[in-house]
């Protein structure tokens, strides 16, 4: 049952290495469905890390931290929308600036405070989010063959983020879809002018969306510094946002094909992980660097074959200008 084991430890990796994608892919979905461009994904994620790692570091909590990232991300998006929203200026502009600030407000801040070259002391102990040892997880893997080892390696054993961040695509997909908020979230990325026809605040709602899309790229930048690592690294966030893009336009728009698409990338490097170092009959001992680069590579195939067949909001990246 070696092969069991193997495939679940595969399973697992990719399950950790999906959740930043995750969040970022749940913000840009709900960001673009009320029709705001964000380009800056990458850069509250990355402003997130930081925040949660100076902050579980100085008061020796990972929820402390969570927080702290969540405010610094949802402050950037904010920025984001002030520039998007009411001065309607070009999305796509803001989301660049936005992450050029957040790579060197990071270095420059991490290098000036602890003098390690942009990085922040490791967090020990509490200051980081342990795995949580779910119900019957020893059990099944004891007595359930197959799917007692899967369920304890893929499903237990994971940090509190992890199963935030799952938690809050169930919420995104319900709220997108059953609920009033959703619908008219919805309605002002496909026609603001109707929304604001029937009395209801385009700017407010967009507002919503960006403060939503901020709050998740922060639990995913948290995660990052808190759980997945132990401490910040300058430009820790390596592409996840951008790749995160490239999964909300291969879903379409939707949150479970998102899902998706983030496992897949989180697979992928899964995989990537393993064959570091495995010799490949007739081929050899693949470069790492070939390897690593198999996620960005699946992004590019990704973009190139669906971004002509999706369809994303009407209004989305046209700021709203209302009649007179």
């Amino acid at each position: 049952m070696e092969w069991v084991q193997t495939i679940a430890v595969v399973l697992d990796s990719a399950v950790r290495l999906s959740v930043p994608l995750l969040c970022a892919a749940l913000a840009g979905l709900w960001s673009e469905r009320a029709g705001i461009v964000d380009i800056g994904l990458e850069g509250k994620m990355l402003i997130a890390a930081f925040a949660s790692a100076v902050a579980a570091f100085a008061t020796g909590s990972a929820w402390v931290g969570l927080g702290a990232g969540i405010l610094a991300s949802v402050m950037l998006a904010l920025v984001h929308g002030f520039a998007a929203i009411t001065w309607r200026g070009n999305q796509i502009v803001s989301g660049v600036a936005i992450n050029m600030l957040a790579a060197g407000l990071t270095v420059i801040l991490g290098n000036a405070w602890y003098g390690q070259g942009g990085r922040t002391p490791s967090l020990e102990g509490p200051a980081r989010f342990p795995d949580l040892t779910l119900p019957l997880g020893a059990w099944a893997r004891e007595h359930v063959p197959v799917v007692g080892t899967i369920y304890d390696e893929v499903v237990s054993g994971h940090a509190a983020p992890v199963y935030l961040a799952f938690g809050c695509l169930l919420l995104t997909a319900l709220v997108l879809k059953r609920t009033r908020f959703g619908l008219r979230l919805r309605a002002v990325g496909e026609n603001p002018a109707a929304v604001d026809t029937a009395g209801i605040s385009v700017a407010g709602l967009r507002y919503g969306a960006v403060i939503i899309c901020g709050a998740l790229c922060g639990l995913g930048g948290t995660y990052l510094a808190v759980s997945q690592s132990a401490g910040f690294l300058p430009h820790m966030t390596a592409g996840k946002g951008f790749i995160a893009l490239a999964a909300v336009i291969f879903a379409n728009w939707r949150p479970w094909p998102a899902l998706g698409a983030c496992l897949l990338f989180g697979l992928l490097d899964a995989v990537a992980i393993r064959l570091q170092g495995v010799i490949v009959p007739g081929i050899g001992q693949v470069p790492v660097q070939a390897i690593q680069a198999l996620p960005y590579l699946m992004t590019v195939i990704l973009l190139a074959g669906f971004i002509g067949k999706s369809t994303p909001p009407k209004a989305s990246g046209l700021p709203y200008v209302k009649e007179r």
